[in-house]
This record gives structure tokens, sequence and C-alpha cells, in this order.
């Protein structure tokens, strides 16, 4: 089974998104509709959609589509960790329409300016109640921002993680450090997975020979068992079409046994999010 472990789905007409406002390519809607050709080219069986936005209503519909798209088998969605009763929330979201797809909870942490966000009581208290759910939190978050994110999967071994666009490293410049000792210190953690995703548009030309360096470490560190494709269509095409960021993703680990390419693009993602064949 092939999975995409990250995408987007989105609708101007039923909610604005304010963050592609200086991003023309990316002002219109975007459907489950207009992507299935793709997977169908590239036999995707499965995909995760993952929240785009910080409101409340938004998980209810990706869940809605989940119970209505057989190829969206999982979400993550959204919910404000902060507020006491996040348990009762994320009971509530898995009641609804499409609720068993509920696999995870996904915020915006790159938006927020403090660095040591994920370190907030209210945070880590809001964390612990998605693990206690069963669900994975997935981790956004900027290059100031992973080392506080290290932190939080070590002081949670309890709660498993997915370290989203494998951290956002800063790609291109002469040194790879601090990002590469991160992951050294990330994959220590048996409770986090990371998904290599995100990247692409992080490039300019030529984006295999220019990512390599970075697919080598994170097959070095986490490895293919805790390394999951994603396509992050429809931000990919910032930079490339959904074809050129799978084929991408594939030239960067041709050389991986087929075993080993099978849980970068499927093993990895069924197991940490629990779909099903």
């Amino acid at each position: 089974m092939r999975i995409d472990a990250h995408h987007h789905l989105w609708d101007l007409a039923v909610r604005d998104q304010p963050w592609t406002r200086d991003l023309p390519s990316l002002r219109r809607s975007f459907t489950a509709a207009e992507l299935r050709p793709a997977l169908d080219r590239n036999t995707i069986d499965a995909t995760v959609v993952v929240q785009t936005i910080a409101v409340p209503e938004e998980t209810p519909e990706l869940l809605a589509l989940a119970s209505e798209d057989s190829r969206v088998r999982a979400v993550v969605g959204w919910t404000s960790l902060i507020e006491p009763a996040v348990a009762d929330r994320l009971a509530e979201l898995r009641e609804r329409p499409g609720g068993s797809a509920l696999v995870g909870i996904r915020h915006g942490i790159q938006d927020e300016a403090d660095p040591d966000w994920t370190a907030r009581p209210e945070v880590r208290r809001g964390i612990e109640a998605v693990g206690a759910a069963g669900l994975v939190y997935d981790l956004l978050v900027r290059p100031d921002q992973l080392p506080a994110a290290v932190r939080t999967v070590r002081d949670l071994p309890d709660v498993r993680f997915v370290l989203n666009h494998a951290g956002n490293p800063v790609v291109g410049t002469d040194s790879m450090e601090p990002w590469s000792s991160l992951l050294t210190d990330l994959a220590d953690c048996p409770n986090v997975a990371v998904k290599l995703s995100g990247l692409v548009t992080r490039t300019g030309a030529a984006p295999a020979r220019t990512l390599r360096p970075y697919v080598d470490v994170l097959l070095a560190t986490v490895g293919p068992d805790r390394l999951m494709y994603g396509s992050d269509w429809p931000v990919c095409l910032l930079a490339a079409g959904y074809d050129d960021v799978l084929a991408v993703a594939a030239t960067l680990t041709g050389h991986l046994s087929a075993d080993e390419r099978e849980a970068v693009f499927g093993t990895t993602a069924a197991r940490w999010y629990g779909i099903a064949a």
C-alpha cells in the first residue's frame, strides 16, 4: 500500500486561508477531485489530509470528507491544546461522521513567536491529552523551535510524534548544523517518526542533488522504518507538480532495498497512523 502521508485541501468559498494572500498560485480552492488523477497516475492507495488553519470548524469538515472519499484514510486535525477540556473535544471529534479517521492533531507551532512554545505547561498538558486519546501529535516547527520540539519528544515518551517536513531545515547553506545534530538527538527517541515532505519548496534547480545530503541524514538517523513520504500538495506547487515531487523522493531513496522503500512510501505511515490495508 502506497501512502501520501501529508497533503492539504481547502475551499475558499467555505473559509479563507489568510496565509495564501501573498501566494497567488495557492490563492484558490484545492479539492480531493483535483488531486485524484495524480494519485491514480502514481498508484497512491491512501492519503493523510492535514489541517491548515487553527479553527475548530475545519477538522469536522475533513472528517466528513474522509467518510465519503475512500482514498482519504486519515485526518490530522486541529483542536486547541490549551483548552482545559481538550480531552472532551477530542472525544467529540471522534463521534462525528468520519471520526474514526482522526489519527492525529497538529498546531502551527511555526506561527508562534515563542521558540519554546512546546515547553509551556499548558501546551504539554494538551499534548499529553492527545497521546492519552491514542492519537499522534504532528510537530510543525521553525528551525529555532526544533530544540524545544526535541526536548518535548524526549520528555513525553508515552506520546507518539511525527515531525513534519523534516523539521524545516534551512536548505542550501554551507552547514547542516545544528539541524543534523538535532535530528541525531531526535532519533534516540523511539516515539517519533519524520515526514519526508515539504523540502522541494525550499530548493531551486536540481532539487534531488540539493536535498540528497539532508535525506542521507534522515536515513542515517531515524531510518526508513521511521521515515514517511508526503507530497505536501498543493503547497508543493510553489516549486513543482505532484509527479515531480514524488519523483524526487523516489530518486533520493532509490538506493534502498525494496522493503526499505516500501517503508518510506507506505508501511511507516500505515503503522504510525494506524492505516489498515
